[in-house]
C-alpha cells in the first residue's frame, strides 16, 4: 500500500477495537444463519487477537436464530389442522430467550472447535458471553464492574461477545426516546466504545458504507468520510435494516455519538471477508466517522481539484509559447537531469535496494529494471524536442466558399491523469511527451519507485520557466487520492493507466473520464509451415524473454500442426525450456506434448511461462487470435508471402507483424520518441500512443464577413485546397 491516507493514519495506534455484526449479516434473507459470513468474521477476529489486538464483539441474531428454532418445533408438533389456520407470530422475547444459547454456542463452536462444515476452520480462540439491559448502565457500580469484568477478559486473550438480553428487556417499541441510554446493539456498540475506552469501533452492514442516498439508486455515491456539517442535511436514507431493528440510520446516529466523543468509528461492509483487517491497515473502505474530520476531508477534495485546475492553467500558457520556447523546455529538462545525475542515482539506488529487501519473485519488480540510465533517457528527450511541431499542424484545409476557409488544425487534449506502475523512466518519457504535446499532467506511480520519481519530478518541474508553472505537472503522492481525481471529469481530459491489468479494469469501472489503455496484453506469435525455424526460434525466444512482464511480450505460441515432428519445433521447445520457460498447452499441445493444460487460452502470464496450441493452417490461427486475444499485438512467422499479407491483413489487432518480435511494438521502437502506453482502443489513438495520440482537432474558420442566412447568399464549393498552398 501506498503511504496511508492520513484520514486512516490514526489507525496505526488502535489497540483496543469494538467490532459490531447486525442480523443482516448475521442471518441469510431467509432468516437461516450465514455460517459463512460468521466463519470468516471469526477468522479475521482471531487473527487481530494473535496480533495482540483487544478485540470486543457485540452481536445480534439471537431472536433471529430463536425465531428459526422455535418455528421448526412448531412445524414438527402441527397437525395438518393446525397449520391452515392463521399462524400467529411468535413471541419475539421467546425467540430471543431460545436463540441467545444457540447463537453463543455457535460463536464457540466456531471459535474453538473443528467443524464438519468448515473442514479448514480451527481458530483456537476462547470467548465470553455478557448479556446486559438498558438499565443495566444506570447503575455506576454495574459500569465500574462490567470495565473490570472486561479488562480481565481481555488480559487472558478472551473476547467478549455482548448483546443486548432482549428475553428481559423492558424496553418497547419504538426503541429509541429521550430517555434511552442505548436502543439497539448499534447503539449498545457506541456506548460500549465510549465505557470500554475502545481505539476504533467497526460497525459491520450489509452495505458497502455510507452512501449519499439508498444504495440500489444509480446516483447515490458512497460516503468515505462522514462530516456532520456537509452531510447531515444531505443523506437520504432508504427502508430499515430487513431483519433487527436498525438500519443504517441507527448506525449513522451511534456512529455520530461515538465519532464526536472521541472514538472513530467505520462503518463498511460484513458480507466481505477481510474488511476488518483491511480497516486496520488504513485501507480507504467503508465510511469513517471521526471528530476531527471537518478539519482535513474537505481538504483532501479541494487538493485534488486544485492540483488538476493549475494544470490546465499551465498547460494553457504552455501553448501560448511559441514552439521554439517549448522546445527549449525539453531540452532544459534533459540538461537537468544530467546536471542532477548523482543526486537523482542516490534516490534511485535506494529504491532498488527497497526493491531487493522485499524479495519480490514477480519478474515486473526485478531490480535491474528499476535502474535509471540518465544518458539515455536525456537524449530521448532531445530526439522528442527535434521533431517536427505537433500543436497547430494544418491536417486539412477547405475552402468552404469564396472567401471562406476552413482548417482542421491539431491542438492539445488539455490535462492528463496518467497512472502507472512501472518502472520510474516512464515519468520522464510520459512528463516530456505531455510537454511537446502541450499538456498538463498529473502523474501517480508506483510506490516501488517513490524515491526515483520525486526526484525526477522535482528536477524536471524546475526546468519548467515561470512564464508557464511548476504545476504544468504535478506529482500525486498517495494512491487514496486517484478517487478524487477520477470523479474530475470536468477538468481532466484523459486517464491512462500504464500496469495490471486490474488496474486498468478498476480505473475503466471508476470514472466517467476517458480512459485509454488496454485491460490485457495477450499476444501471439504463429508459425506458419514455411517459417524459417532460426528465425522463428530467434523471434519466440525474445518475444517471451527479453522482458516477460511486458504488456508486448509472447503469452501464446500457435504452431502449424505439420511442425510437431519436425527438429526445428523441437528445438524451438527444448530452448524455451532450456531458458526457464515454463510451458502449457492447448487441448492439442497437451496431449501431444505431454505438458500440462493451461486453464484458460485468455491469460496473461507476466512471467516466464507460455501457453503452446497446434492450428491447422493460417485461418485457424488467426479465428484462434480473434476469440482468445487482447487486440494488442500479433505476430506471424513464415516465408509464404501471401499467407503473411493474409495474416497482417485479417487480424483485428492494434499492432500485426510479419517476421518480428511483438517487443517492437513500442512508442520509441516506432519513432514515436517515447510512449505514455499501448492503446487497444478503436477509438481516438491505437497501438502505442506517442504526441499524436495526446492530441485532438480544432476547426479554424476564416471568413470574410458571411453569414448562413438560411444559405442563400453563400454558394458552396467545398474544395480540397493544397497544404502547402
Amino acid at each position: 500500500m501506498d503511504a496511508m491516507d492520513h484520514t486512516r493514519a490514526f489507525v496505526k495506534d488502535v489497540k483496543r477495537v469494538v467490532v459490531k455484526v447486525g442480523t443482516a449479516v448475521v442471518t441469510r434473507a431467509d432468516g437461516r444463519i450465514a455460517l459463512g459470513r460468521l466463519g470468516a468474521l471469526c477468522e479475521q477476529l482471531k487473527e487481530l487477537n494473535s496480533r495482540g489486538f483487544e478485540v470486543i464483539l457485540v452481536t445480534s441474531g439471537a431472536v433471529g436464530v430463536g425465531r428459526q428454532r422455535l418455528r421448526y418445533r412448531k412445524l414438527v408438533h402441527s397437525s395438518f389442522a393446525d397449520l391452515q389456520k392463521p399462524q400467529v407470530e411468535l413471541d419475539g422475547k421467546a425467540c430471543a430467550a431460545v436463540g441467545q444459547s444457540g447463537l453463543m454456542a455457535l460463536y464457540d463452536a466456531l471459535f474453538s472447535q473443528l467443524l464438519p462444515f468448515l473442514v479448514t476452520l480451527q481458530l483456537d480462540v476462547t470467548s465470553s458471553q455478557l448479556l446486559v439491559t438498558d438499565n443495566d448502565f444506570k447503575d455506576p457500580d454495574f459500569r465500574m464492574q462490567l470495565c473490570e469484568t472486561v479488562k480481565s477478559l481481555l488480559a487472558l486473550r478472551v473476547i467478549p461477545i455482548f448483546n443486548e438480553n432482549d428475553a428481559i428487556s423492558t424496553r418497547r417499541a419504538p426503541y429509541e426516546d429521550s430517555s434511552g441510554i442505548f436502543w439497539d446493539n448499534d447503539s449498545l456498540a457506541g456506548l460500549l466504545a465510549l465505557e470500554l475506552k475502545a481505539d476504533l469501533l467497526v460497525l459491520l452492514s450489509d452495505v458497502e458504507g455510507l452512501y449519499s442516498g439508498p444504495p440500489s439508486e444509480p446516483h447515490s455515491k458512497l460516503i468515505h468520510t462522514y462530516i456532520k456539517e456537509k452531510h447531515q442535511g444531505e443523506i437520504t436514507f432508504g427502508d430499515k435494516s430487513r431483519v433487527g431493528r436498525g438500519g443504517m440510520t441507527a448506525k449513522v446516529k451511534a456512529a455520530v455519538v461515538a465519532a464526536y466523543a472521541g472514538t472513530p468509528v467505520v462503518i463498511t461492509s460484513g458480507y466481505a471477508t477481510d474488511n476488518i483487517l483491511k480497516v486496520l491497515q488504513g485501507e480507504r473502505i467503508g465510511t469513517l466517522f471521526h471528530q476531527d474530520a471537518h478539519l482535513w476531508a474537505p481538504l483532501k477534495e479541494v487538493s485534488a481539484r486544485k492540483m488538476a485546475v493549475a494544470a490546465r492553467e499551465c498547460s494553457r500558457r504552455l501553448q501560448g509559447l511559441s514552439s521554439q520556447d517549448r522546445r527549449k523546455i525539453l531540452l532544459d529538462i534533459a540538461d537537468a537531469l544530467e546536471a542532477n545525475k548523482n543526486l537523482i542515482k542516490v534516490e534511485n539506488e535506494a529504491d532498488v535496494a527497497d526493491v531487493q529487501r522485499a524479495g519480490r519473485i514477480f519478474t515486473l519488480l526485478n531490480p535491474v529494471h528499476y535502474i535509471l540510465q540518465i544518458s539515455s533517457l536525456a537524449k530521448s528527450i532531445r530526439v522528442l524536442a527535434d521533431m517536427e511541431e505537433p500543436i497547430g499542424r494544418v491536417l486539412k484545409k477547405t475552402e468552404l466558399a469564396d472567401g471562406l476557409m476552413l482548417e482542421k488544425t491539431s491542438c492539445p487534449l488539455g490535462v492528463l491523469l496518467i497512472v502507472f506502475e512501472s518502472r520510474p523512466e516512464a515519468l520522464v518519457q510520459i512528463a516530456s511527451l505531455a510537454i511537446r504535446s502541450g499538456n498538463g499532467l498529473l502523474l501517480k506511480g508506483g510506490k516501488e519507485a517513490k524515491r526515483s520519481n520525486a526526484i525526477l519530478h522535482k528536477v524536471i518541474t524546475a526546468a519548467i520557466p515561470d512564464t508557464v508553472g511548476e504545476k504544468l505537472i504535478g506529482l500525486v503522492t498517495s494512491r487514496e487520492e486517484i478517487p478524487d481525481l477520477l470523479k474530475l471529469d470536468d477538468v481532466i481530459d484523459l486517464v491512462i493507466p500504464r500496469g495490471s491489468n486490474k488496474l486498468v479494469s478498476q480505473i475503466k469501472d471508476s470514472t466517467k473520464i476517458p480512459v485509454l489503455g488496454h485491460a490485457d496484453g495477450i499476444c501471439h506469435v504463429y508459425v506458419d509451415e514455411w517459417a524459417d525455424m532460426d528465425m522463428a526460434k530467434h523471434i519466440v525466444l525474445d518475444a517471451k524473454i527479453d522482458y516477460p512482464a511486458a504488456c508486448n511480450a509472447m503469452e501464446t505460441l500457435l504452431v502449424h500442426k505439420d511442425l510437431l515432428e519436425t527438429d526445428g519445433f523441437n528445438e524451438l521447445i527444448v530452448e524455451l525450456r532450456n531458458q526457464g520457460v515454463d510451458l502449457y498447452g492447448g487441448p492439442r499441445a497437451s496431449s501431444l506434448l505431454d505438458i500440462t493444460e493451461a486453464r484458460s487460452f485468455h491469460h496473461e502470464y507476466n512471467s516466464m511461462a507460455c501457453t503452446i496450441e497446434f492450428v491447422d493452417d493460417v485461418h485457424a490461427a488467426i479465428d484462434h487470435i480473434h476469440r482468445h486475444g487482447s487486440a494488442h499485438t500479433d505476430c506471424i512467422v513464415s516465408e509464404d508471402r501471401e499467407a503473411a499479407e493474409v495474416f497482417l491483413h485479417q487480424v483485428d489487432s492494434a499492432a500485426v507483424f510479419h517476421n518480428a518480435s511483438t517487443r517492437f511494438c513500442d512508442g520509441a521502437r516506432f519513432g514515436l520518441g517515447a510512449e505514455v502506453g499501448i492503446s487497444t482502443s478503436r477509438i481516438h489513438a491505437r497501438g502505442p500512443v506517442g504526441v499524436e495520440g495526446l492530441l485532438t482537432t480544432r476547426w479554424i474558420l476564416r471568413g470574410s464577413g458571411q453569414v448562413v442566412d438560411g444559405d442563400k447568399g453563400v454558394i458552396y464549393t467545398h474544395k480540397n485546397v493544397s497544404l502547402q498552398s
